[in-house]
Formats: structure tokens, C-alpha cells, sequence
């Protein structure tokens, strides 16, 4: 029988691991606990947890949880209510048993100030170490009770993960943060399914109806929403003397305005709203140019950006607002322009639609850049980080890892 004692005492067998969040029901996003387990050599058994339904918020589909059965992590369904709502939403009683399964660790994809994200921190044992991600990259005042379930969760854990610098810079400002461990780990990106593929590109091209030669693809990929900028690159177009085409690839709520945008463009603009992500690699290597124009907002800023990291592994050259963390992830392979100046949008698409060498040269760029966002490598590092916590090993700063952390401060009651 598998027992509640922390892994730093029991070293001779393998470590366990539960990874949960609302974002697993979708395989894609499961692919980070495939690459702990396969980053764990043996040493880790991974298992992760995901709702069974999540109806998402505002531009987010919802999506069913899609495991087959044929991952190499077991996949455990939970239910989860009032999932309109990700601030308010939670997990069914499942939760807590599962919780109590002998883990040697507990890692949420959940934020600290949710719901979902306290009741996690509650209901694992005290003596399981937890830790959590978060993709905070703005200095946000909650109000009660979410003030208060941050704070606990932060006080519960025994360390977090952040996917940028700006993240970490604003959390280490936060109460408590700095008193933690904590690993700046980038998403990850799959550099098998992503790679460069002109025959994949020209096929997708054909079957968007545009025929060899043609001017070069200025390319999207994300959210159809108005923080990713999508006004801004319009108009840049809009703009543009090179000629051009353009390829949208994504959905939101700013889809009708885009289709009539390219309504006065004709044959030269392509929205595609039902591509499947397995289809998302052939599409990016029929860009010639992958852009990210997105706007800081009042609530919002860049957090990552998964679609330049794709780019790189397609072999693609990208462009990128300084938004965020978006600067930080392109480094010196690609273009970082002000995200409020059109006019330099303007110049730098140019430039690139019209110079074939100088999009070859970022291209290459980013396919050396890519490796640090691959998934062996963004794996590699969790075991590492998790491995170090479970030894009380904190040599990359914070303090060692609690094994009594204290009890939450306000009572959780749930369905």
C-alpha cells in the first residue's frame, strides 16, 4: 500500500506524482505530464487528473476531456462544477480521495487566488509537499476571499513555477512568493509535430485555394480578441505597398469583425476558425511570417506566447509586439516592435515580406532557439526542480521545502 511519507524518506522506491488542472482536459495540454514521466527515467510515476467537462469563459471553447487510454500517464476524470466561471469553479469529493493516494508530491496548474486552486491546497495532506503554476504577469488586487485563499495557498505550498520573467518579476513582489522556491519553466512545444515541412505548408495552401508562387503569408494564430492586437496588424496591412497575403487561424469573438475586414481583400485573406490542433503545424508552415501584435490591456498582458515557440520549431520567422513576456521568448530570433507603433509594424513587415534572406535568417534563429522550449527539455527541468524540493535542496533560492505547512486560515466548504 502506498504511503502519505515524504519521497526524501523513501528514495529507494518511485516517487509518485499527481499533476491536476482544469487546462488537462485537453491532451495537448497533457503533454506536460507525458514529459515529466519520460524526464522521470523511471523514477517518477506521473499520474494526471483533469474534469471531465470544463465549459471555459468568454472566448474559451468548452472542451470534454479526450483521454483514450493509450497515454503513457493514467488520466483520472473529476468532476468539476460552475465552470463558467474559472474564478468560482471547483472539483467534485472525487478530489479529495485522490488527494489521499500516497503521493510524494501534488502539482496544480491552477492559480492560487481560485477556488479550485484553495480547495486543491486544503485537501492535500499536510505532509505531501504541493506546488503550483501560475501565469500572474500583472499585479492584480483581489478582493476577498480571493485576497485571502492566495495567501493561504502561497503559505501551503512548498514551492511554484512560472513560464516567464515577467511572471516572476511581479510575484516576487507579492507577499510570501519570495519566501518560496520557485522554477522559471517556459511552456513546451512538441518539435516533432512542429518542424519545418514545405510539402505540409503547400498542401495547406492548396487546400486554402491559393496555388504555388503568390506573395508571402503574413500569418496568426491564436484568440481572435482584441489584447492580441489583431486591429493593429489589420491596419498594418491595410497599410502595407509589398503585396501580401494573410492567414488567420484561431477564433473569438472578434471573428465577424475579421471576416469583414477580409471581405475588402478578396482572394487574399483566409480565416480558418475549425482547424484541429494535430492540422495547427501544417498551417503554420504555410506562413512565410508568423506575427504576435498583442496589447497590453488594463487586466491583461502577454503571458507567454506558445505560437512563437510553434513558429520555431516550424522553421518560421516571427514578429512580435513587447507585450509581456513575448520579448523575453522571441530573445534575438525575431523582430520585438512597440505594440502600440503601426507605423513600425508597417516598416518591419515590409521589410521581411520583401528580403527572402532576411526571414531565412530568423528562421534559422529560431530553430536554434527552440530546443530550450522542447518538451524533453521543459520536462527535464521539472524533475529537477521537483527533485530538488523533495530533498530540501533549494541551491536556485527560496527557502527549503515545508513538510508541515501550515493549515489553511478560513474554512472550504464544497460540493
Amino acid at each position: 500500500m502506498p504511503t502519505n511519507r515524504p519521497a526524501a524518506l523513501t528514495t529507494a522506491r518511485c516517487r509518485r506524482l499527481l499533476s491536476l488542472g482544469h487546462s488537462y482536459t485537453l491532451g495537448v495540454n497533457r503533454r506536460l505530464a507525458h514529459a515529466i514521466q519520460a524526464a522521470g527515467g523511471g523514477r517518477w510515476e506521473v499520474v494526471a487528473a483533469a474534469p471531465t467537462y470544463f465549459h471555459g469563459y468568454q472566448d474559451l471553447r468548452p472542451s470534454v476531456l479526450d483521454a483514450t487510454g493509450d497515454e503513457p500517464t493514467r488520466v483520472v476524470p473529476l468532476n468539476a462544477y460552475l465552470t463558467r466561471r474559472v474564478h468560482l469553479f471547483c472539483y467534485g469529493r472525487r478530489l479529495r480521495s485522490l488527494l489521499r493516494e500516497g503521493w510524494d508530491l501534488v502539482h496544480m496548474w491552477e492559480e492560487p487566488y481560485i477556488l479550485a486552486g484553495y480547495q486543491i491546497a486544503a485537501w492535500t495532506p499536510a505532509n505531501i509537499p504541493l506546488v503550483f503554476r501560475t501565469a500572474q504577469s500583472l499585479d492584480k488586487k483581489y478582493p476577498p476571499p480571493f485576497r485571502w485563499m492566495e495567501r493561504s495557498v502561497v503559505r501551503r505550498s512548498a514551492g511554484w513555477i512560472c513560464s516567464g520573467r515577467t511572471v516572476a518579476d511581479n510575484l516576487l513582489r507579492r507577499p510570501g512568493y519570495a519566501e518560496k522556491p520557485m522554477a522559471r519553466i517556459p511552456l513546451g512545444v512538441d518539435v516533432g509535430a512542429f518542424r519545418p515541412d514545405p510539402a505540409a505548408g503547400a498542401a495547406a495552401r492548396r487546400a486554402l485555394g491559393w496555388g504555388p508562387g503568390g506573395p508571402p503569408v503574413v500569418g496568426y494564430l491564436g484568440r481572435f480578441v482584441p489584447e492580441k492586437g489583431l486591429t493593429l496588424l489589420t491596419n498594418a496591412l491595410d497599410r502595407l505597398r509589398t503585396p501580401w497575403r494573410a492567414l488567420f487561424v484561431g477564433g473569438g469573438p472578434m471573428e465577424a469583425d475579421l471576416r469583414a475586414w477580409a471581405a475588402r481583400h478578396g482572394d487574399c485573406v483566409r480565416l480558418c476558425t475549425t482547424v484541429r490542433h494535430a492540422d495547427v503545424p501544417a498551417y503554420v508552415n504555410a506562413m512565410d511570417v508568423l506575427t504576435a501584435p498583442s496589447q497590453t490591456a488594463r487586466h491583461w498582458r502577454e503571458q507567454f506566447g506558445r505560437m512563437l515557440i510553434e513558429a520555431f520549431a516550424a522553421g518560421v520567422p516571427v514578429v512580435g509586439s513587447d507585450s509581456g513576456e513575448i520579448p523575453n521568448v522571441i530573445g534575438d530570433a525575431g523582430l520585438v516592435l512597440p505594440e502600440a507603433n503601426e507605423a513600425a509594424w508597417v516598416e518591419a513587415l515590409g521589410g521581411l515580406l520583401e528580403n527572402p534572406g532576411r526571414r531565412a535568417e530568423f528562421a534559422a534563429r529560431g530553430l536554434e532557439r527552440v530546443g530550450r522550449f522542447s518538451w524533453s527539455s521543459v520536462g527535464r527541468r521539472y524533475v529537477e526542480f521537483f527533485d530538488r524540493l523533495l530533498v530540501g535542496d533549494t541551491t536556485d533560492g527560496g527557502l527549503p521545502v515545508r513538510q508541515n505547512p501550515d493549515e489553511s486560515h478560513f474554512a472550504l466548504s464544497v460540493l
